[in-house]
């Protein structure tokens, strides 16, 4: 089994203007002269952590991740004017330019594999190759099955708990009865459904492995800040017609791309990895039959080392 590689420190790292409010964090890792890959965080709002640094030989990558707009260490954070997924692949290819790089790898999991298979349909020229984690296609049926009918009829008391975070009147259309609150003025509320919220998807994401936080744990500003940008693309189908990402894929037949899905996902179910690698047969499609949603544990960590080093051995 691969690990991931040991810890590193960054050589740079700098904040991008965007011509708006936002300014983007960017830092590199590795190999100033290595195979340049992004790193595409999930969510949205999610952010970039040290150990997503580690999935890249340093000895062969450079690695740059980033703060995808109002995220991590972006500033500001939380703010969801000119916050879309046509912002975001913008700020991509501002960050491609700035760092003077002609074609790089996309690895991204969830929100961010669909954020990869985006960028790559409007810039397949600037694509080396793809690691596409946890298959998030956005269509209307996959934010259904996590906020609507499917993964609440396997964690129905967790469930339970979120939709009585809300008003029952405002339950038939969750998402937009969580955005109202979120955007409200009762302070009280907001911190309930961030809570709950976060509560649902770390049980949906972790499984058995989630470990409940007490009811009266401090929800703090940031937090209800992270929630309100996830709802907020929610609400708004992330800014994208239905079935583009699948509908797209038909021009990403040149791209080198490699697929893995966990089995166990209850996030994206394993029907969109399979729907994935139906539009792009020529795409590696690696199932695992233990792996979940999470880029964490023995069998998803040893697939996307695995899947680095494949590309290193076809690059470099």
């Amino acid at each position: 089994m691969n690990a991931l590689y040991p810890e590193i420190s960054p050589y740079n790292h700098f904040y991008l203007e965007t011509g708006c409010q936002h300014s983007v964090y960017v830092e590199q890792s590795g190999n100033p002269n290595g195979i340049p890959v992004i790193f595409l965080h999930g969510g949205p709002c999610s952010g970039t952590k040290p150990d997503h640094r580690r999935f890249f030989n340093p000895a062969y990558y450079r690695i740059i991740l980033f703060d995808q707009r109002g995220c991590g260490l972006s500033l500001p954070f939380g703010l969801l004017e000119d916050n879309t997924t046509q912002d975001l692949i913008d700020d991509m290819e501002r960050i491609r330019q700035y760092l003077k790089i002609e074609q790089w790898l996309l690895f991204g999991g969830s929100w961010g594999g669909a954020l990869a298979l985006l960028y790559a349909q409007q810039h397949p020229q600037h694509v080396l190759g793809m690691v596409v984690r946890a298959v998030f296609l956005v269509r209307r049926q996959d934010l259904d099955w996590f906020s609507k009918e499917g993964a609440n009829r396997i964690y129905p008391e967790q469930w339970q708990r979120l939709i009585e975070s809300i008003s029952e009147c405002d339950r038939d259309d969750l998402v937009t009865g969580l955005c109202s609150i979120l955007l409200g003025e009762d302070e009280v509320a907001k911190r309930r459904v961030a809570r709950e919220w976060m509560a649902w998807g770390g049980q949906v994401a972790l499984g058995n492995d989630y470990k409940a936080s007490g009811s009266h744990d401090h929800v703090t500003e940031k937090m209800v800040k992270q929630v309100r940008m996830e709802l907020h693309y929610a609400k708004n189908n992330y800014f994208i017609k239905e079935n583009q990402v699948l509908d797209g894929c038909v021009q990403l037949s040149s791209i080198s791309t490699i697929i893995i899905h966990g089995r166990q996902d209850l996030v994206c179910p394993i029907e969109s990895g399979m729907k994935l690698h139906q539009a792009m047969p020529h795409a590696d499609y690696i199932v695992l039959p233990n792996a979940g949603h999470i880029a964490q544990g023995s069998e998803m960590i040893d697939a996307l080392v695995k899947a680095t080093d494949k590309f290193v051995e076809i690059l470099f």
